[in-house]
């Protein structure tokens, strides 16, 4: 997946806040929000079906389908024509930006903040980005209609990316002290260590629903193996990394690929068990561990997500 280039440094949001393409929108600024449509659960798209031979119908699985969301807002510049026509040429450029509208993987990203929570986003497209009127706009007010379609999964993210770094004698010594068995890579006994005060593995999503993380194998490492403790789900690549190459593998809906130093797939490689699209990290706090086969002891996993939350 690639999203709308941003220049600039992302703004920060205040309570009642969006941002797209660089455009803040609501409250306290140029372009204030009347109504927003679309913010409650998604359209489904139920796969019922009808009874042959008789009365009813048979319930099947409600997936979510796309959600839109539809602003009510307006360019608010009394007295300055000049300055609603630059907003409204930036939001114009935001719906326009190839990299987002002409790309199959391409998405924009909304941004919104409500009381109380962080800065969440979301994935998409926008799809509608019209001047209602210009009868007003000599004297700087426009009002808009604007949609945003929020493709793949319709769920919020964290708007700030989490990271975590493991090398294998971490992780070898978290598996092995929780195991209760000798490490390869142990420490030296220390009186005050306890296997439970120190857990590099640990990942938090702080959201409500489970969030797809992004990971990055470093060589040199031959058969690495990846696993979260909660959900059992594991990925197991049969190749070996020289030093300096690496394998990224993406599990978000609709973008599940894994590439050797981002070019080469190796999809191939990895085993029957290796689900990319179920591998997720569940709410709350989980346990990332990895095993491989590295002599030089510098092969380390990256891995990036976002909190998912089901509302804004």
């Amino acid at each position: 997946m690639t999203t709308a280039p941003n220049k600039h440094s992302r703004p920060e949001l205040a309570p009642w806040q969006y941002e797209i393409g660089g455009v803040v929108l609501g409250t306290g600024t140029y372009v204030p929000v009347g109504n927003v449509e679309g913010l409650g659960s998604p359209a489904t798209r139920p796969q019922d079906a009808d009874n042959a031979n008789s009365d009813g119908t048979t319930p099947g699985r409600d997936f979510y389908g796309p959600r839109s969301l539809r602003f009510e807002a307006g360019i608010k510049t009394p007295g300055d024509p000049v300055k609603a026509a630059d907003i409204l040429a930036r939001l114009e450029r935001a719906l326009d930006t190839p990299d987002a509208r002409t790309s199959p993987d391409g998405r924009h990203i909304l941004r919104g903040r409500w009381p109380g929570h962080t800065t969440r986003r979301m994935y998409g497209r926008l799809r509608r980005m019209e001047a209602t009127s210009t009868a007003n706009a000599v004297h700087g007010w426009i009002p808009l209609d604007i949609e945003f379609v929020g493709l793949d999964d319709p769920r919020w993210y964290n708007d700030e990316l989490s990271t975590l770094t493991l090398g294998l004698d971490q992780a070898a010594r978290t598996v092995d002290e929780a195991m209760g068995r000798p490490a390869d890579c142990r420490r030296p006994p220390e009186s005050k260590h306890h296997p439970a005060d120190e857990r590099p593995g640990w990942v938090i999503n702080h959201g409500d629903v489970p969030t797809h993380p992004s990971l990055r194998v470093h060589g040199p490492v031959t058969n690495p193996r990846i696993w979260n403790t909660a959900t059992r789900r594991v990925l197991e690549l049969g190749l070996s990394l020289r030093e300096g190459e690496w394998v990224e593998m993406e599990t978000r809906p609709g973008t599940c690929w894994a590439l050797r130093n981002g070019t080469v797939n190796v999809a191939n490689d990895l085993s029957p068990a290796s689900r990319l699209d179920l591998f997720t990290l569940p709410p709350g706090r989980s346990e990332i561990a990895w095993s491989a086969t590295d002599p030089s002891g510098t092969a380390r996993l990256e891995v990036a997500w976002r909190s998912a939350y089901t509302t804004l």
